[in-house]
């Protein structure tokens, strides 16, 4: 879908698209991102701002249209048949409604991680865990590794089959957990798409070996587990 479907249907109804799911949250970060990319360069394209925000090119091009709707962003065109992007009075007065919530949201995840990871790994180490890996770049992987000092628990590296980078916070990134050194169990790390990577340890690991924070949502009935952390 080309950038010029977003000056089309600026009054159809949002009806059954994926901006009326539950998670707000999420759309709510991806508005976020979509405002401050047009605010950084109006130029921006939307396969460019697809990538930026790791969604789909049509999933862009729906936010963008809705953004219109609600009179957050103007379109202009522009020369070689482009267009561009303007945020308006009213899309700065949501941008930095979205960043305050961004930011109390972040000391929200913040705690429950330190909590849930604080008390999955104090379980491991009474299990006779003592060294472990992350599944998973990110956010959650700095909070387990703080949270492993307090529990004299090693953590022998990160395994990411997604990664881009070879080191996190001092620590090795390998694409596949076989190349890791032997481990008593894992912690999965990864709030990215954490089902389908506890899928995919639960093939290299046995499934009871794997410590899942309840923040990810993840199921382990396919392993006849039940819902992960409980």
């Amino acid at each position: 879908m080309g950038s010029q479907d977003i000056s089309h249907d600026q009054n159809a109804s949002v009806g059954s698209s994926p901006l009326d799911s539950d998670e707000v949250d999420g759309e709510s970060a991806i508005t976020l991102g979509l405002l401050d990319a047009v605010h950084q360069n109006s130029a921006v394209s939307q396969r460019s701002l697809a990538a930026e925000l790791g969604i789909a090119l049509g999933l862009t091009n729906a936010y963008l249209k809705r953004c219109v709707r609600k009179g957050f962003v103007k379109v202009r065109s522009a020369p070689a048949n482009r267009y561009a992007y303007y945020l308006t009075r009213k899309g700065f007065a949501e941008k930095s409604q979205l960043t305050a919530r961004y930011l109390s949201g972040s000391f929200s995840f913040y705690r429950r991680a330190r909590g849930q990871c604080d008390a999955l790994l104090a379980t491991g180490a009474d299990a006779g865990f003592r060294r472990i890996a992350l599944y998973g770049v990110g956010d959650l992987a700095e909070v387990a590794v703080l949270c492993a000092m307090r529990h004299q628990m090693e953590v022998v590296g990160i395994a990411d089959d997604r990664a881009k980078i070879d080191s996190f916070l001092n620590l090795v990134v390998v694409r596949d957990l076989k190349a890791l050194p032997a481990i008593d169990g894992a912690l999965l790390t990864d709030s990215a798409r954490p089902q389908q990577s506890f899928e995919l340890l639960a093939k290299q690991i046995d499934p009871e070996r794997i410590l899942v924070p309840d923040l990810l949502h993840v199921t382990r009935d396919f392993y006849g587990l039940g819902r992960a952390g409980s």
